[in-house]
């Protein structure tokens, strides 16, 4: 019976939490973004990191060409992160022909080895960057035409120094698809939720933006470079430390950045032992306290598992869980996926739960001892 009564507070705890994320999820305004141009000239530089994305820069600086803010107001700067494709040469030929050498900046990494090379692209970058606010994105994602757009009317009413934004995956009919696209909108659901109610600091590094000098007055990533992911969360903890009332995050549907899901299992394993690592780092205690009951809650299904096989009545007790789980979280990741127009997702949602729980205790545990591979790098 213990073992029921700590899942009982365990679940009690979570119930609570989700709650409190679907009621602050619905009270974020919503931007609708216009095509009136802001008072102020607010000034943009995206800094994009790439390595080996011959099959995806295109597409990006395509959609970046088709903003809709005016173009003497940003630049773009694509860092190379020692590519061994064609992702220099494309961008250059890009450059020419569209007649932007001087609006794309190119700048290829150099230097000794490194555990994380995305924050010294992303930091070589803001070096080169002569506007005031820095927009991140990675290279296989593609912006929709009001994306700057968005970012300036945002600065303009809320006056932040740090903005979070949405990124959604683009869709295919596959299952490892459809699985990573639940989970990223509930993973994006609760960023929203959290930066609006300031109760803890989330993002995505595929869509946010900070004042270059406010990144200059934290020392950048000094005291985080050595860890490999983080580029987007430890930063925006170290932000939110100096300014915790100007930290934002942008609900607006003509903001919503798209990316590639994982293609593969394997690749989506890596990707989420990537992304648990960095929960050992965060000096966030609250969002600690967070990931803990989440971790706790799921890791309690397979103790259940386990529990069955000595006594059926907690295979019946896991079923009702399970259940349970998807009654809780259901209105939550119902109003998230009709913000990113993907409610014919949901249809999955209890089928694909125990796919969920598994995934979380065996990344969690994976990232918090394991090493991973990414970008063709083993890394720790």
């Amino acid at each position: 019976m213990w073992l029921i009564g700590i899942i009982s507070v365990l679940f009690s705890l979570y119930a609570v939490l989700i709650l409190f994320y679907t009621r602050s999820w619905n009270q974020i305004p919503l931007q609708v973004t216009t095509g009136t141009p802001v008072k102020e000239g607010i000034t943009f530089s995206i800094v994009i990191p790439a390595r080996n994305e011959a099959e995806n820069i295109i597409s990006l600086l395509q959609s970046i060409k088709k903003q809709t803010y005016p173009a003497p107001l940003f630049e773009v700067i694509v860092v190379d992160d020692h590519s061994d494709d064609d992702t220099a040469l494309l961008i250059k030929r890009f450059a020419m022909e569209n007649g932007a050498e001087p609006f794309i900046k190119l700048i290829r990494l150099s230097g000794q080895e490194l555990n994380s090379y995305k924050k010294k692209a992303i930091e070589t970058g803001i070096a080169s960057a002569k506007n005031d606010w820095i927009v991140c994105t990675d290279a296989d994602c593609t912006a929709p035409e009001g994306w700057l757009q968005s970012m300036a009317q945002a600065i303009q009413a809320t006056d932040p120094v740090f903005i979070a934004a949405p990124v959604a995956f683009t869709e295919t009919g596959t299952l490892v698809n459809v699985f990573q696209d639940l989970d990223f909108i509930t993973l994006q659901g609760i960023t929203g939720a959290s930066v609006y109610k300031n109760i803890h600091t989330m993002c995505n590094g595929a869509n946010l933006a900070y004042r270059r000098d406010i990144f200059a007055e934290v020392e950048g990533f000094r005291g985080i470079d050595t860890i490999a992911s983080g580029d987007d969360m430890l930063l925006m903890h170290k932000i939110w430390k100096q300014y915790p009332q100007r930290v934002t995050y942008l609900k607006s549907e003509q903001a919503i950045i798209k990316t590639a899901a994982a293609p593969n299992w394997r690749a989506f394993f890596n990707q989420r032992i990537r992304w648990a690592s960095k929960a050992t780092s965060y000096n966030d205690q609250r969002i600690f306290g967070v990931l803990l009951l989440v971790y706790l809650l799921n890791a309690s299904f397979l103790v259940l598992l386990i529990a069955g096989f000595a006594n059926n009545d907690y295979f019946f007790t896991l079923l009702a869980c399970w259940v349970l789980k998807t009654l809780v979280e259901y209105p939550f990741i119902k109003s998230v996926a009709r913000f990113f127009n993907k409610q014919e997702r949901l249809r999955y949602f209890f089928l694909l739960q125990p796919l969920h729980i598994g995934y979380t205790v065996f990344a969690g545990f994976l990232g918090s001892f394991g090493r991973y591979e990414w970008k063709g790098r083993r890394v720790k």
